[in-house]
């Protein structure tokens, strides 16, 4: 990595797009569990309700210590916690394509969770770093290596593990390797910026915020706002992910490998809509594009279930794109809400991210297995509903570009 120094209007776009790397290579390696889903179903006989479980404890392991880790690194950053967290991932995963029991599944997903939980907050981080005047697309960029990533998951599934089997997943320890290294070199660089900042004690480097003076009442309030959002859409989006392919399968009669090619392609567009999203808001404001995410998939998520098959693709498209527009904008609206706490807002958003979709899993997993698929799927199409609280965030403004 390049002596790249960071200032406050110039975005350091090496950075930006190796950390976006990393993180695909880390969201990859998360994604090779639901990609196992429905082999563990078939062959080892698994409840719905034991995926879920699966399920729960990678994403809430890694939840809960998202915003612990984000806390710390706010009083002292960690640049090689990037690289040790990947390396934990990596023996997370050999375990789990070595393994040959239920409770073996599990403990390898809490290494692989440990590894996560150290990489989003601490990727954040750097993404901040390198932005300069450009927040909204960094974290765009980012985001967009992570949804990348778990969009890989149906691909997986279709065309490694339905061929090769559990050991199949073998293959993603290549990638995990090249992320290790490009991880040292971003800590190096990383390392460098603080020892430049150290350079410059007197200057405090506190985020500018695009957000109206706010009384700790309202933060409190707009947080709970947010957070309301990324429940209903971590929920609404591990339903389709994670269990949608059983809906297709049984309700349309689609083969395994052509259900995950849909949810491939509703993941994939989602990665498209995350990207515009970050520098949409740059442009037009966070809120807005966060109402965007709302009003425009609202309708489609709603009557998703009583399509024919030929309109079931179209409506993933429309979903996916808008439902994940505001992904990586909740992330830097919530910093902008607490602008001196960088690391753990990011560690909050992304770490209740995880863990709403943890706990979707296995509420969706119990739902399937006690009502039947037709009727969970139904009753979650109702659930975003709830994202119409972004009404309420306040509104931010826009920095007009300079000329």
């Amino acid at each position: 990595m390049k002596d790249h120094n960071a200032t406050p209007n110039n975005p350091i776009y090496p950075v930006m797009i190796a950390i976006g790397v990393a993180h695909l290579i880390n969201d990859t390696m998360q994604s090779v569990v639901p990609a196992m889903f429905p082999l563990l179903e078939r062959d080892l006989g698994l409840s719905f309700t034991e995926l879920g479980i699966i399920s729960f404890v990678l994403n809430m392991f890694s939840s809960t210590l998202q915003p612990v880790v984000g806390f710390v690194s706010d009083k002292k950053p960690m640049p090689y916690a990037l690289p040790i967290g990947m390396v934990s991932s990596f023996a997370g995963l050999l375990m789990l394509v070595l393994a040959e029991s239920y409770w073996l599944i599990l403990v390898s997903v809490l290494f692989l969770g440990f590894g996560s939980a150290i990489f989003h907050p601490e990727g954040s981080r750097v993404s901040f770093m390198s932005a300069g005047n450009k927040r909204g697309l960094a974290q765009s960029i980012y985001q967009v290596g992570g949804n990348s990533g778990q969009a890989l998951a149906p691909l997986i599934s279709a065309f490694i593990l339905d061929i090769y089997g559990q050991h199949g997943a073998a293959i993603v320890l290549l990638l995990t390797a090249i992320g290790i290294a490009i991880l040292l070199k971003i800590s190096r660089w990383y390392m460098q910026q603080l020892q430049a900042e150290k350079l410059e004690k007197k200057k405090k480097k506190v985020l500018i915020s695009s957000l109206p003076p706010l009384t700790k009442k309202q933060v409190k309030i707009a947080l709970g706002l947010l957070l309301i959002v990324i429940f209903a859409r971590s929920f609404y989006t591990t339903n389709i992910t994670n269990f949608y392919v059983f809906y297709l399968m049984d309700h349309y009669d689609l083969t395994l490998r052509t259900g995950q090619v849909f949810i491939f392609i509703f993941m994939a567009v989602g990665v498209i809509g995350t990207f515009f999203g970050g520098s949409l808001s740059d442009r037009i404001g966070r809120k807005n594009v966060i109402l965007l995410s709302v009003v425009g998939p609202l309708p489609f998520c709603l009557l998703l279930p009583y399509m024919p098959i030929w309109l079931v693709l179209i409506f993933l498209i429309i979903i996916g794109t808008l439902i994940m527009i505001s992904f990586s904008v909740t992330v830097v609206y919530a910093q902008e809400l607490v602008p001196s706490k960088i690391g753990t807002m990011a560690g909050l958003t992304t770490g209740f991210a995880f863990g709403m979709g943890a706990i979707g899993a296995v509420v969706i997993g119990f739902l399937l297995d006690a009502i039947g698929i037709e009727t969970t799927i139904k009753i979650v199409s109702i659930l975003p509903i709830l994202l119409i609280v972004a009404f309420f965030l306040p509104k931010d403004k826009v920095e007009k570009a300079a000329s």
